[in-house]
């Protein structure tokens, strides 16, 4: 019989026999060592990365005398999350902020909310008058941070070529920020802290805060009920990351209208819409979870975080309602 016949008792063949076994287990166990090393990755990688930064004591950098301290702060924080924070939403599968949910929606609720003031600034605060000519940069940086948070350098959807990722567009319109305000403290731009314009501009935020509760309502009410739900700590994060946006934008904003609000007497109203804000911005549970609003053992977060909402937004329209009179 030929050396590599089927005859199991000469040499060879024996020792073929004992090394399949030994193959088949390193084998495996390299299979099994790739597995826990990809998942050691991500769970220490998502570990490493994993920052919701709600730190409402955060100051905008240096002023320029003259310059918006709003705008400021919504250039520092576009600075914050992209750089320093590093921007997650748009993550691929193959780094481990794909597998994070939470940073990814409060980095977006937070954006949203810097682009609901862009749009204000170029629409009534940066302009003398509705029929006076829109500032280029505030503009080119509404546009900019209206870009969807989740676009990599890649987006097969649309194209098979490179395209713009997120963080450049978001760091575009921090540039044009930085611009907008460098000419504000030489005087060649405008930023119209009229009581009409801060009245306007609240209504809006209002109106964006009544968006956001109308989504929790909805949830809430289909809580309570058995199983993991995977969706409501999305909305609680997006929602507290729009709510420490404002927080951080209408801070500064008292501070650019003191006079009106000196003028007008809003000192307290303002303090305790600053205060809703913040204890809503700061709500941190250890994990979110959708309990009945009524309910006595599980508790429910989305509930807390409506409820500052809310509060925030009653004493926003009250200050709306002095402020036209």
């Amino acid at each position: 019989m030929s050396r590599h016949g089927l005859d199991w008792e000469d040499e060879y063949s024996a020792s073929r026999r004992r090394l399949a076994p030994r193959m088949v287990r390193v084998g495996g166990m390299s299979v099994l060592g790739l597995i826990a090393v990809f998942v050691l990755y991500y769970l220490v990688g998502m570990a490493v990365v994993h920052k919701v930064w709600d730190d409402v004591s955060d100051e905008a950098n240096p002023m320029v005398p003259g310059a918006s301290r709003a705008v400021a702060v919504t250039a520092d924080l576009i600075e914050r999350e992209v750089n320093l924070n590093n921007w997650v939403a748009n993550d691929p599968f193959f780094m481990p902020g794909y597998a994070l949910d939470n940073m990814p929606n409060f980095q977006q609720g937070l954006i949203y909310a810097l682009s609901r003031f862009a749009l204000e600034m170029t629409d009534q605060l940066g302009r003398t008058r509705g029929s006076s000519e829109v500032d280029k940069d505030l503009d080119k940086a509404a546009g900019l941070l209206k870009y969807p948070g989740n676009v990599w350098i890649f987006d097969f959807k649309t194209s098979w070529l490179p395209t713009v990722s997120s963080e450049k567009q978001y760091l575009a319109a921090r540039k044009a920020l930085m611009a907008y305000n460098k000419k504000l403290a030489a005087g060649q731009a405008t930023y119209e802290t009229r009581a009409d314009n801060l009245q306007a501009t609240l209504f809006r935020f209002t109106a964006d805060l009544g968006s956001s509760s109308a989504i929790i309502d909805q949830h809430l009410s289909h809580a309570g009920g058995w199983g993991v739900d995977f969706k409501v700590d999305d909305i609680f994060y997006s929602a507290k990351g729009r709510l420490y946006g404002y927080y951080m934008l209408l801070r500064e904003l008292g501070r650019d209208f003191e006079g009106v609000i000196i003028d007008r007497d809003l000192s307290t109203s303002w303090t305790n819409m600053l205060g809703s804000l913040r204890q809503a911005a700061e709500l941190d549970p250890l994990l979110v979870v959708n309990g009945a609003p009524d309910g006595a053992v599980i508790p429910s977060h989305l509930a807390s975080l409506g409820f500052y909402l809310l509060r925030a937004r009653t004493q926003l329209r009250e200050i709306i309602n002095i402020l036209q009179k």
